[in-house]
């Protein structure tokens, strides 16, 4: 069984033809097709596909490139050349038991036995040197670089050795040029980048390499990715048949949250009068979620890794998403709903606490098939606050169906009396985190 999904397509008003297994369609069964149909509306730059049940997208997946309309330049040079580089995992065993035994269970995954670029894994993993993807350049040239993240959950560092990168474009959205050595890619997050090479052959070839930044207690795959940048050797040269020396870039520790946080700070839109950033000035709607591990009682016969017995399970307000037997949208659209789902998702927690202090006893979730019901046009604002209940946990969330602006973020616990005043409502930057978006696009 298997659906794919256009990863940050907005589809607009094509919300079936998002993909996700139970909320807008059924799975797609074995030996059977579905034809997705939907309009790129406003998009332009690197997004990707993926298949979007239980873990076989961790195999399953490909670039998407939007093209600009035609005549319209890019807002930065045009560049040499285009290269897609996308990071993935690879595991020795099959993705599906691993997460059908960790969902079991409430323990961790077990981790992947490689990092990839573009499918392959590198000289620094065992019996793979001939595995290795290697981009081939000239001198003096500028190549955008379309970086798409297809890992499961880890957030990677990514350099080339005795090379800068200028970061252009963040999920397909402008951002404000900056460079950089090393940037971050979280899972299922796509930045464009220009390269510009060195003027002339360098005697050298250059590493590019890709590891895990993490700063929970989980399991993490804490190897390296590495793929060679190498000059095309000048005309009646014998460049060819010698070995250059190898450069390394120096990535940042494996838990370096300060360089997380000033490389988050650095994503502005470009917030030009032809890519002006939209923000939401007044808010219609305001929602406050928790995000964190709960625990729920452990299945009859079954060995759980909580305290006590219990079962780990993620949790959003204190509810744990339940998966339904059928499509949500499905059941919407043909006002089957009942006994699906409830339209009831607290807005705010059910039991407000300390959530980065000591936390309470009750750690109990409940499971449940909750949604969130908003009048077409709404403007919402949404703060996440981590939870510190059972151990923080560096995990990446993304928004179907929308382009929200992160307005304020934070360490600590939220102050809804303080902080709404320093939020940034001109040209956003991406602890707690404060993000808006207009729901203008009809689905689930």
């Amino acid at each position: 069984m298997g659906n794919t999904l256009g990863h940050g397509i907005r589809q607009l008003r094509s919300g079936w033809a998002d993909g996700p297994a139970y909320v807008t369609q059924c799975p797609i069964l074995t030996g059977q097709s579905y034809v997705y149909n939907f309009t790129i509306i406003g998009q332009r730059g690197t997004l990707f596909w993926h298949a979007h049940i239980s873990w076989l997208r961790a195999t399953l997946y490909g670039p998407i490139i939007i093209l600009h309309k035609r005549g319209i330049p890019y807002p930065f040079a045009k560049p040499y050349k285009e290269v897609p580089i996308v990071f993935g995992e690879w595991f020795n065993s099959d993705p599906e038991a691993v997460i059908s035994q960790a969902l079991q269970t409430g323990g961790g995954p077990n981790v992947s036995d490689a990092y990839t670029i573009n499918g392959l894994p590198g000289p620094l993993y065992n019996c793979s040197a001939k595995d290795t993807f290697k981009l081939k350049v000239k001198p003096g040239k500028t190549y955008l670089l379309r970086l798409v993240n297809a890992a499961l959950n880890d957030e990677l560092f990514f350099s080339i050795a005795n090379h800068t990168l200028t970061v252009v474009d963040v999920d397909a959205v402008y951002v404000k040029p900056f460079k950089t050595e090393t940037l971050l890619i979280t899972p299922g997050q796509t930045t464009n980048v220009i390269l510009k090479t060195k003027p002339s052959y360098p005697n050298a070839t250059f590493f590019m390499t890709a590891r895990p930044y993490v700063t929970g207690q989980g399991t993490f795959d804490n190897s390296t990715v590495a793929g060679i940048l190498e000059y095309e050797s000048p005309p009646n040269s014998l460049h060819s048949s010698i070995m250059l020396p190898l450069f390394k870039p120096i990535l940042p520790a494996l838990n370096d949250t300060s360089f997380a946080t000033k490389f988050g700070s650095k994503l502005r839109s470009l917030a030009s009068a032809q890519y002006p950033a939209n923000v939401p000035q007044k808010v219609d709607k305001h929602f406050f979620f928790t995000v964190g591990l709960g625990t729920s009682p452990c299945q009859h016969n079954q060995t759980c890794q909580g305290p006590n017995g219990t079962k780990f399970s993620a949790s959003v307000n204190n509810v744990s998403f339940a998966m339904p037997t059928s499509a949500l949208l499905q059941a919407h659209f043909f006002g089957q709903s009942n006994g699906v789902y409830t339209p009831d998702f607290p807005s705010t927690p059910i039991t407000p606490f300390n959530y980065t202090g000591s936390p309470p006893n009750n750690t109990t979730v409940s499971n449940g098939t909750k949604v969130v019901v908003l009048p077409f046009n709404t403007s919402v604002e949404l703060v996440m606050q981590d939870t510190s209940i059972l151990g923080a946990e560096s995990h990446p969330l993304h928004l179907h169906g929308f382009n929200f602006f992160i307005v304020g973020q934070g360490f600590g616990n939220f102050d809804p009396n303080k902080d709404p005043a320093k939020f940034n409502l001109i040209d956003p930057s991406g602890g707690w985190v404060a993000i808006r978006f207009l729901a203008d696009n009809p689905g689930k």
